[in-house]
């Protein structure tokens, strides 16, 4: 890989490898200077190759488009016969999930920098349109110097471009999805705001906020249950915090910060207190955002329901400028269901019923409530008086002929 060329780029060295391509460390003759080459390799079935060479030209055009100290800069694109390539900015440093470690919060002062920077570059590309959609700490480059970037745009969502992801389509990594994107609805500029939450959530305590031994079980934990507050699990994190922390992770997309430049500016201003260790700091927290203790708590049923109540048309309703003509109805077929939006409700119900405690104590939810009442009512007096009716009616109506 030594000798390899790709355009005009010199390859150097491989420095990180995907399931559909390479990133090599490369140089650039022309400006002698370092390069990250990101491909795609193009040896797949024709429908596979087109789809993912639309998502890498639609990574290069976010990214490419987007000029921010804390923004991944690109340099260029090309194609060759059997792979697409991208010369980015290279950068000294490593991946912010290597930096965290199971039971290591990261130093207050230092997570709120590398959060804050985060949230300066995602305000910067809401501004103009695009949503990253996959914020986690493996798109996080922290430097040994300077700036902390945002990289990979690869699923990116803009206003403006025609090629697009799937509706419908989860996009995102599990741990750090926002409860919009488990149950299938469209994401917009807020969904990067939980992710980042999550982020921040994990660098104060040294965990997730959402855990399970399994992607539905992290799933179910995203939309039904709040995790306590980062101050219950890391005495050392300031009250004050949990408060920024609370309105990042609202599942309510009312409640939650509505843009990345006020989380910037609640952040700076934290990190500002704790520089001058400010002292007897309190927070007031929204409720049913965190846990009161160091254990997490189901979440509240009217916080749940306002989640689950808002349709996928109208979470699609502010971005669709212009809307598509309605179509002829289909019989027995609601134009707003979404098979995965049901699927993925149906699967949490079903969790929750295999897991429930036979012992415990309380309601079932109103959906299974209904859904037991009808399997086990038994024949009823009502439906005995109907068809005992209808075997009357029918005998009548069989002498009459008869007699005539």
């Amino acid at each position: 890989m030594d000798d390899q060329q790709l355009g005009r780029f010199e390859v150097l060295a491989e420095i990180g490898r995907g399931a559909m391509g390479i990133v090599y460390k490369a140089k650039d003759p022309m400006l002698e200077r370092a390069v990250a080459i990101k491909t795609i390799n193009m040896g797949l079935d024709r429908d596979g190759a087109e789809m993912y060479e639309k998502r890498f030209y639609q990574e290069a055009r976010a990214a490419g488009g987007l000029n921010h100290p804390n923004i991944v800069t690109v340099y260029d694109i090309g194609k060759t016969d059997t792979e697409c390539y991208m010369a980015m900015e290279y950068i000294e440093g490593a991946e912010l999930r290597t930096l965290l470690l199971p039971g290591k919060p990261l130093p207050v002062p230092r997570a709120l920098s590398i959060a804050a920077q985060v949230a300066e570059g995602l305000a910067y590309a809401h501004e103009r349109g695009v949503v990253h959609r996959d914020i986690k700490p493996a798109n996080i480059m922290v430097p040994d110097n300077g700036a902390v970037k945002i990289t990979d745009f690869g699923i990116a969502r803009m206003r403006s471009s025609s090629v697009q992801t799937q509706t419908g389509m989860m996009m995102g990594s599990p741990k750090y999805m926002s409860p919009e994107q488990v149950i299938g609805k469209r994401a917009d500029h807020r969904t990067d705001i939980f992710s980042l939450g999550v982020i921040l959530y994990e660098m104060l305590t040294g965990a997730t906020p959402f855990t399970g031994e399994s992607v539905n079980a992290v799933m179910y934990q995203i939309v039904n249950f709040v995790p306590p507050a980062p101050s219950a699990i890391n005495p050392v994190s300031p009250a004050a915090l949990d408060a920024i922390v609370a309105a990042m992770l609202a599942k309510s997309l009312e409640e939650r910060y509505q843009s990345a430049a006020e989380v910037a500016r609640g952040l700076r201003e934290c990190e500002l207190q704790a520089h001058g260790a400010a002292t007897g700091a309190t927070s007031t927290l929204p409720l049913g955002v965190l846990a009161a203790g160091p254990t997490p708590t189901v979440v509240d049923k009217e916080v749940k329901s306002a989640i689950l109540a808002q349709t996928l048309e109208r979470s699609r309703r502010a971005e669709d400028e212009t809307p598509a003509p309605d179509s002829a109805p289909v019989r027995g077929l609601s134009r707003t269901f979404d098979s995965l939006e049901a699927t993925q409700r149906l699967v949490a119900l079903s969790d929750a019923a295999l897991t429930r405690d036979p012992a415990a104590s309380g309601p079932l939810p109103l959906s299974m409530q209904t859904t037991s009442t009808a399997l086990s009512g038994g024949w009823r007096p009502r439906d005995t008086l109907i068809v005992a009716a209808g075997a009357v009616t029918g005998l009548i109506a069989a002498a009459i002929i008869v007699l005539l």
